[in-house]
């Protein structure tokens, strides 16, 4: 019966340390939610056609304004 008391303690501890760790991953969580919401948003958004159109077009334009650029007497 002696030897049920230290492990009992322990048993307390490890649970006192459990809800601990709970309590500090709970607290964390909304950030860590909110920051992979807004990745994730951003990576949805990236990938509409909408926005695909507004980055290819500008795409297009750096790239027709570098050939003309390299191109001093108009030749391809």
């Amino acid at each position: 019966m002696k030897d049920a008391a230290p492990e009992t303690g322990k048993m307390v501890l490890d649970g006192l340390s459990l809800v601990t760790v709970v309590g500090t991953l709970v607290d964390m969580l909304p950030s860590v939610a909110a920051l992979f919401t807004i990745v994730w948003t951003g990576i949805r958004i990236w990938e509409t056609d909408t926005f695909q159109r507004i980055v290819r077009r500008k795409k297009d334009a750096k790239q027709d304004e570098s050939s003309t650029q390299s191109d001093g007497d108009g030749r391809k």
